[in-house]
Parts: structure tokens; sequence; C-alpha cells
């Protein structure tokens, strides 16, 4: 009898995997809506308060950040991705396009728009997460939450009412830029095997494929040599910032492949609110700051 249990037990199916604790899922919430209050900070006061000229480039460090970043983890078993072989173009078609949309049309929007506006724009991303998903995933949604979406689109206009400038090439910008982050937020999501490329395997891979071909833009465009001319690398400040955007540019994207495309806009939504509120005065105080120090 001992046996036959023991044989029972063998031939039974292995224990599925436990998923993340609640504790675990809590704290990468905080800590992607933390990554995306401070990535659009740092990335406002590069593109505007320095006057960067170049979002092109400030994309490339980002990529180039996290290419390095992942690699060194690669080699010191930190964390775990396959080596590169001729499948895996194939695998991650189209990502990578996706990847780089959604970097350059987001820092260009970034630069283009006010704060209180650029938050109300990039709220449309939700939206367009949850058509996405029902299209692409299958997944279906119930009432109560398509409601709550909506309800916080109508908010945000509410909000930012007093601020309806209109730039048309930042609106252009912006609305590609939720374009670009749902879908990629979606094919992340049906692409990301474990067993094949996992997380890091994406991501890196992602960017590996388009550092040099967003390169060679900003080459073609006169990007690369605004960078290079620009009269700011010899500010400590703004080095340091450029630094900090490149890593949290890899940081943000960590977080956001381990849920699936809708919640992770749920802390971003909440870093974004807490933008609105208190960015403005923080960018007046960093302007009359600078405005004071050349009299």
């Amino acid at each position: 009898m001992t046996a036959g249990r023991q044989a029972e037990g063998a031939d039974a199916d292995p224990a599925p995997a436990r998923g993340p604790s609640p504790v675990a899922k809590l704290l990468s919430a905080l800590f992607y809506g933390a990554c995306s209050f401070l990535i659009v900070l740092v990335n406002k006061a590069l593109l505007t308060t320095y006057r960067f000229p170049s979002p092109i480039f400030l994309g490339i460090g980002q990529m180039a950040a996290t290419i390095m970043i992942l690699y060194v983890s690669k080699l010191n078993k930190i964390i775990h991705f396959p080596d590169f072989d001729k499948k895996i173009p194939v695998k991650l078609f189209p990502l990578p396009l996706l990847y780089v949309g959604n970097h350059i049309s987001g820092l260009s929007s970034t630069s283009k728009l006010s704060l209180p506006m650029f938050t109300v724009l990039r709220k449309f991303t939700i939206p367009l997460t949850l058509l996405l998903e029902t299209i692409i995933l299958g997944k279906h949604y119930s009432l109560n939450i398509i409601v709550s979406v909506f309800t916080i689109i109508l908010g945000a206009f509410i909000a930012a009412g007093s601020d309806l400038a209109f730039n048309l090439e930042g609106y252009i910008f912006v609305f590609l830029n939720d374009i670009f982050t749902a879908a990629n937020g979606v094919y992340t999501k049906q692409k990301m095997d474990p067993k094949e490329l996992g997380k890091y395997g994406v991501l890196f891979y992602n960017a590996c494929f388009m550092i040099i071909p967003t390169l060679i833009i900003s080459v073609s465009t006169g990007d690369l040599q605004q960078a290079t001319e620009f009269n700011e690398w010899k500010n400590v400040l703004f080095i340091i910032q450029f630094l900090l955007s490149c890593f949290l540019g890899f940081l943000w994207k960590v977080p956001l492949q381990q849920r699936s495309g809708v919640r992770p806009r749920i802390p971003g939504n909440t870093a974004q609110k807490t933008r609105s509120k208190h960015e403005t005065l923080l960018f007046l105080r960093v302007m009359l700051t600078s405005h004071f120090s050349k009299i």
C-alpha cells in the first residue's frame, strides 16, 4: 500500500508554482509609481529647464543604460536570459519597433507640452490598453472597470481645464506615445515566456536591436549634432540628471514587465495626479531660480 501511494505520488503532476505574494505586488506597484513620477520630473527638467534639444539622443542613452545594466548583471549571474540566436528577432517582432517608438514619442511629447496637459493626454493609454488586451489577449473586463477608466479620463480633463493650450506637434507625439505604450505593454505580455526570453531578455534584445537604427535616425535628423554642441555638458547637475534619466529609463520598465498591461497604469496614474498638483510649483521654483541667477 505504501509503495502504491508513493507510485501514485510520483505520477501526480507537480504543484503549480506560486505567484508573487501580495506584498511583492504592492512593492512592485509602489516602485513603478515612484519611477513613473521621477522619470517625468527628470526628463521635463532636462528638456524644458535646461532646454536639451535632443530627445532622441536621450532615448539612446536610456537604451545604452539598459543594455549595460542587464549585460553586466547576466555576466555576474544576478539575472538570466538566453544568449542570442537567429530565432529571437522572430520571437520579439514587433516589440523592438514599438519599443523605440515609445521612447522617441514619449520624450518628444514631454518637451512640447505642459505637465497638466501631458498628464491628461497620457490617460488615453488606459482605454487603448483595455481595447488591445481584449483584441490581442482575449481578455474581458467588467462594466465597473470600463466606467472607472472613463471616469479617470473625465477627471483628468476637469483637473487640467485651465491649461488647454493647443500644440499640434505635442498632441501628435503624445497620442503616438499612448498607442506605442499600450501596444508595447500588451505585446510584451504576449511575448514574455519565462521559459524562453523572460522579462530581462525582452528588455535586453529590444534595446540591442534598436539602438543602432535609433542612432542612425539621430544622425540623419541632426539630433546627434545638436546634442554634441549643447553647452551644458560641463554642468555637473545637468550630467547627474542626464545619467539619472538613463538609469530611471531602465528601472521604470522592469516592474512594467511583471503585471498585466492595465494594472501598471494604476500606480502610474497616482504618480501623475501627484505631478499635476506639485510639479507646476516645482518647475516654477526652478525657472525663477534660474532667472534670478542670471541677473
